[in-house]
């Protein structure tokens, strides 16, 4: 089989990069591995140089232009980290680069970039989503004769990507059933696949795509890469409307499996990430170990390697990953409440109806004067999911009026 980039690219790759990345450890997680059956181990990308596993690609490409596309400067393309991988290219090697960003792009991300590429760089901010980003910093390419600089669909930033697998090749245990890598446009898995299914032709490869941006598994479906209609970008590190050409041809031939992850998943594996291993992740690099612990497209028979492909998450939205995950694990529920408004109406809801363990963690009334009655959006969380369908109950018995709120209610853009 022909392939785009081979084993021998990638190769080539990491011996470029050997003074440039860091060698990110393999570290188990035992609670993973409790919840798995088997030992799971996870590939630190988060502690790589600017947090991510990004810099691999963009570093590979550049550091092999020529010195006339060096002088007329590069462009980019980046939700985030691509673009640092960029920047921190342009300031190692001495090129100017113009970064476009969506404007979805965190504060935090920003701030980076500019540290990182210091006046090497220019960054500016595109209103839309990453597809017309690219579209933007493409023609702008076109227009002023520099590099563009692709964050997937490259050659030599796959080549460079899939370095990571030669670091894990030297680290992973003989016996490894699967590896688990995040898919966004597709490079990272592209040129990890290239590599160990040259040297490690037992492994699995197993790419996770979040659920609202599972463009490789649409394109997968198609034959063809497609555009998707709507993008949900809360992973923003993967949220790709559209896989690329090179890196579909390589997915379809060499990995073995797509799965896809719902966000509230990922959010719940953000918490558990924090919690139990120390590790802040960005939702991107959650994707794999959220797969691993409830997606697995099999059952393995051996360890697992999950890469955690970037720790760039903006501190703020950690109300939001709060609010995600307690929706997907059941335990918070939203529901519109008529009080009759009257003194003592909460009270009564509270001692009838509410029980020890369940909490109001939401609670929006406004007092109609020309009105009997007054709806309330009330939040409740309760200590297990299952205990829904006696609050339901009670609800039901008792004499107010409630309608639950759905989860694809427009109601849910209040919260986060």
């Amino acid at each position: 089989m022909s392939l785009p980039v081979t084993a021998r690219d990638v190769d080539r790759a990491s011996a470029v990069l050997a003074d440039v990345v860091r060698h990110t450890p393999l570290e188990l997680s035992d609670r993973l591995s409790e919840e798995v059956g088997q030992p799971v181990y996870l590939k630190r990308e988060d502690l790589q140089v600017c947090r991510s596993f990004k810099v691999r690609g963009a570093y590979t490409k550049m550091s092999g232009l020529t010195e006339a596309e060096r002088a007329g400067g590069v462009v980019a393309a980046s939700a985030g980290n691509h673009a640092q991988g960029v920047a921190y290219a342009c300031a190692r090697l001495n090129i100017s680069g113009t970064i476009f960003l969506p404007a979805s792009t965190p504060r935090q991300k920003r701030r980076r970039i500019a540290t990182i590429g210091g006046t090497w760089v220019t960054q500016v901010i595109v209103a839309g989503n990453f597809d017309e980003t690219n579209r933007v910093a493409q023609q702008h390419a076109r227009d002023h004769g520099c590099v563009y600089v692709h964050p997937y669909d490259d050659a030599d930033v796959i080549a460079g990507q899939g370095s990571v697998a030669v670091q894990l090749g030297q680290q992973m245990p003989e016996a490894t059933d699967t590896v688990m890598i995040p898919v966004g446009g597709g490079g990272l898995i592209s040129g990890m696949a290239v590599w160990l299914k040259e040297h490690r032709p037992g492994v699995r490869i197993v790419g996770v795509e979040s659920e609202g941006a599972a463009s490789m598994r649409q394109a997968l479906s198609a034959g063809r890469p497609v555009s998707l209609e709507r993008v949900n970008s809360f992973v923003d590190g993967t949220a790709v409307g559209c896989a690329g050409e090179t890196t579909f041809a390589l997915v379809r031939d060499i990995v073995d499996d797509i799965v896809v992850v719902p966000e509230g998943a990922v959010c719940t594996e953000m918490l558990d990430l924090y919690h139990s291993e120390g590790i802040i992740a960005e939702p991107a690099g959650a994707l794999a170990s959220a797969a691993a612990r409830r997606y697995l497209p099999h059952i393995p028979n051996g360890p697992l390697v999950c890469v955690i492909s970037g720790g760039n998450n903006d501190l703020s939205r950690y109300a939001e990953v709060l609010e995600r995950s307690a929706r997907h694990e059941g335990l918070r529920h939203y529901f519109l409440v008529r009080f009759n408004q009257e003194p003592g109406a909460l009270r009564a809801f509270l001692n009838d109806v509410l029980i020890d363990g369940e909490d109001i963690v939401h609670f929006q009334y406004t007092k109609k004067n020309n009105r009997d009655t007054g709806p309330a959006l009330v939040g409740i969380e309760l200590p297990d999911p299952h205990e829904i369908r006696d609050l339901r109950r009670r609800l039901a018995s008792s004499p107010l009026t409630v309608e639950e709120v759905s989860p694809d209610s427009a109601i849910f853009n209040l919260l986060v």
